[in-house]
């Protein structure tokens, strides 16, 4: 499975939402169930399906589906080489 689809599948079910709405608009707090729980268990479930462990800064800056995507490639997840 492609990193990508790896990412998207995780934000779909912990978020419980549509392919669709994984975009550059979906952002902390835009939706409901991307409260401070929901974020922890985004965290969470990307530390343990990529084995790594985010600082407590990344975590923070983990505000949007696209910041979190560059916050992993700090963390040597590759997106751009599928």
């Amino acid at each position: 499975m492609k990193t990508i689809d790896i990412y998207n599948k995780i934000f779909i079910e912990v978020f419980e939402i549509d392919i669709n709405k994984l975009n550059d608009d979906l952002k902390y707090n835009t939706i409901s169930q991307w409260d401070s729980v929901g974020h922890m268990q985004l965290i969470t479930e990307l530390e343990e399906s990529f084995d790594i462990m985010f600082d407590t800064d990344d975590i923070i800056d983990f505000n949007s589906y696209e910041k979190g995507k560059e916050i992993l490639e700090k963390y040597n997840v590759k997106f751009n080489m599928e």
